[in-house]
């Protein structure tokens, strides 16, 4: 490393360690110097060296000493890291070089007070040492995972002996009775798991997320709704859970906002409403929602079919109404959509999507557009496009409800105590 870089890297430990600079969440919310300092390490570097006897091993600088715990997964091939919360200040290019054993790697946080490297493994390897050092002349803490050849058995029983189920998320104290309805606005992807990336290097998760805060911010205003989301900043959440928080806090429609990305396609754009349906109405849509049902495993965990069996929770005749509420929400949306936004040439679509398979809170999913479609990704970036697009989806909402006053919806099985959003 030339000598003016290695004396910008130690300065940037040495500022880390100092705690000089408020953190800014993806929610906006700023967390003091202390309070950052003692709650999360720094991460200013993440490095690949293939050694002999066809180890690799993957090493991250860090600003002060956090426990690793590391495993395995097959289909597809790769391992897990599991940290303390870290900030990581890394590169755009860091984990799409390709080294030995590594193919590429990603990184993020999965739960409150919990970060995630998920490496993508080119051939089956087990976890060999774990190190941590101090590097002499500046302090800095180095991480080092190693990861060894392994065959195909040896690999497979590794991952058997796993198991990398997520915490559980906590329970907060039911709320007062409200009578308005409860929106729950879904912000696709988030922490480890990116979404879609544009060529530019923007991320589906970041576009998303703020369209959903300000889809919040424009219903809360009203009055009429209580609004809550399944991810209140930037932290990976399963597909069966973002269900599960939305039914066990009863609510009364669930709006799954994402940006799709087609790199082969650049001219195709506009946006999609999809709802829940066993049987796709495409191949395009089956693939997409494919794609979109492997965000558990971009993420490091393994998938969940979500609430189960129908039969086994409510009647068919719930799940039929349900569908019905859902699919009538989706006419409507376009109708409010389509003088404020491009759709696509089928702009309602059905599809298998885990996130849309709640049987007694009806769901939709709104693909915004392209972020392979350079007018919809200048769209998707323009706070007046946001604005008008929030606003035919709060009109649409209003219109839904108004409308709903004259139907008569099943009774869903008694639920527990209402499940809080995620945060720390």
């Amino acid at each position: 490393m030339p000598p003016l870089a290695r004396l910008l890297r130690s300065a940037l430990i040495l500022c880390v360690v100092a705690a000089a600079v408020p953190v800014v969440a993806q929610d906006g919310l700023r967390t003091s110097p202390a309070v950052s300092s003692q709650q999360s390490a720094v991460a200013i570097a993440a490095d690949l060296s293939a050694g002999s006897g066809g180890s690799t091993k993957l090493t991250l600088t860090l600003s002060k000493p956090t426990e690793a715990r590391v495993f395995v997964m097959e289909r597809p091939d790769r391992a897990v890291i599991d940290l303390a919360e870290v900030n990581f200040q890394l590169g755009p290019e860091t984990g799409r070089r390709r080294e030995g054993l590594v193919s590429s790697f990603r990184y993020g946080l999965f739960a409150p007070g919990r970060s995630r490297i998920v490496v993508d493994l080119a051939q089956p390897a087990t976890v060999g040492r774990i190190e941590t050092t101090t590097r002499t002349r500046d302090g800095a803490i180095l991480l080092t995972v190693e990861f060894q050849k392994a065959d195909r058995d040896a690999f497979r029983r590794a991952a058997v002996s796993n198991d990398p189920s997520p915490p559980s998320r906590k329970e907060a104290v039911a709320e007062p009775t409200d009578s308005r309805p409860l929106i729950m606005i879904d912000a696709g992807h988030g922490g480890i798991d990116p979404g879609a990336i544009a060529a530019s290097g923007v991320f589906e998760k970041d576009i998303v997320f703020g369209f959903a805060q300000a889809l919040v911010g424009k219903l809360e205003a009203s009055g009429r709704y209580r609004v809550r989301m399944t991810r209140d900043r930037d932290v990976f959440v399963p597909l069966s859970e973002r269900v599960r928080i939305a039914r066990e806090a009863s609510a009364d429609l669930f709006v799954s906002i994402h940006a799709d990305s087609i790199s082969s396609a650049p001219q195709v754009r506009g946006a999609t409403i999809y709802t829940g349906s066993e049987k796709a109405t495409d191949a395009e849509s089956a693939k997409l929602a494919e794609r979109e049902n492997k965000a558990d495993s971009t993420a490091g965990t393994d998938s969940s079919e979500g609430p189960g069996h129908i039969a086994d929770i409510l009647q068919e005749l719930t799940l039929r109404e349900t569908r019905t509420f859902s699919s009538g929400f989706a006419k409507g949306l376009m109708s409010y959509l389509s003088p404020v936004m491009e759709l696509s040439n089928k702009p309602h679509r059905e599809a298998g999507f885990v996130v849309l398979r709640s049987p007694d809170v009806p769901s939709v999913l709104v693909e915004l557009g392209y972020l392979s479609s350079k007018r919809d990704l200048e769209m998707l970036q323009s706070e007046a496009w946001r604005a008008d697009v929030t606003g035919g989806m709060a009109k649409a909402i209003d219109a839904f409800f108004a409308n709903r006053t004259s139907l008569t919806r099943p009774v869903p099985p008694r639920r527990s105590a209402a499940i809080a959003p995620v945060s720390p």
